[in-house]
């Protein structure tokens, strides 16, 4: 099972972070100086994809802003000297090649994906969802894509989490074959700690066939109207099998608000240019606390 191709789902309202989100793309937030959707084409790229298909949706053109070549603002670095400025600048507008397609109706990440199909074209294809930045030395949608081609089967990422936040996740009911890694039996939307059958949660990486497709189509919709991703896995389920693989890394889930400062925080310790700075303020706040 070869991945070639991301989808990058973009379209959700990001009410989570409200009221900023009222105006700004929730993957549009920045984390240091990069919004978090940034991150997410990185990691891909690093897996060695080189064809991503961003769905967005209503008041998301800042996306498309971002990864597109700027010449007025190249031109004005360059006439300043700011040499420095101007490649990082050039290296976004030429990271990948990036395509985009519209949801039209928040209608749930399910059907975000179904509009993935013309661009996947009969291709199994990696997802990778804006909400969760995941730091590993190998890019964790690069953990999938190995086992994915190593088990000709498709992966869902997943990590262990505190019971009492299972009701936040989509659970797996599953079987471990290896460390680490699990066979799928079940899945689960959000349920009630105490009717949870595990504390595997499903995190926003994912390696699917180009089968669940049909299988989004035949899902009904759930809480809200919408179509889960997670009901369609379930369906997917009945014909063939589906792994889940324990991602190597330290993740954030960005779509939260202190998940979000966290990630500000963490992400800018390992930044060499700042750290310094960083380190001294947490400590006087320490002492000052």
């Amino acid at each position: 099972m070869k991945i070639k191709k991301a989808v990058i789902p973009a379209a959700g309202l990001g009410t989570r972070m409200l009221p900023i989100t009222k105006s700004m793309p929730k993957e549009m937030l920045p984390i240091v100086d990069r919004p978090v959707i940034h991150y997410v084409v990185e990691e891909a790229i690093r897996a060695g994809i080189d064809d991503i298909l961003i769905i967005t949706g209503k008041g998301k053109r800042a996306i498309e802003d971002y990864f597109d070549r700027s010449f007025e603002l190249e031109y004005y670095l360059r006439e300043r000297g700011k040499l420095r400025e101007l490649k990082q600048v050039k290296e976004i507008g030429e990271m990948v090649d990036i395509y985009y397609v519209r949801q039209k109706r928040p209608l749930g990440l399910g059907d975000a994906i179904l509009h993935a199909e013309k661009h996947v074209n009969g291709e199994p294809f990696a997802v990778l969802l804006g909400d969760d930045i995941i730091i590993a030395k190998k890019p964790a949608i690069g953990q999938l894509m190995k086992v994915a081609e190593e088990k000709n089967t498709p992966v869902i990422g997943v990590e262990k989490i505190p019971w009492e936040k299972v009701n936040r996740y989509g659970i797996v009911k599953a079987k471990e074959i290896e460390e680490g890694l699990y066979r799928v039996e079940d899945l689960v939307e959000k349920p009630l700690p105490r009717e949870a059958p595990s504390n595997i949660a499903i995190i926003g990486r994912y390696i699917l066939p180009p089968e669940i497709f049909d299988a989004l189509r035949e899902t009904p919709p759930g809480k809200d109207g919408e179509i889960q991703l997670t009901d369609a896995l379930r369906l997917l389920l009945k014909d063939r099998s589906l792994l889940a693989k324990e991602v190597e890394g330290k993740r954030y889930d960005v779509g939260d608000k202190v998940g979000f400062i966290i990630a500000n925080v963490e992400l800018g310790l390992l930044r060499e240019d700042i750290r310094k700075r960083i380190l001294e303020y947490l400590k006087r706040l320490n002492r000052e606390n």
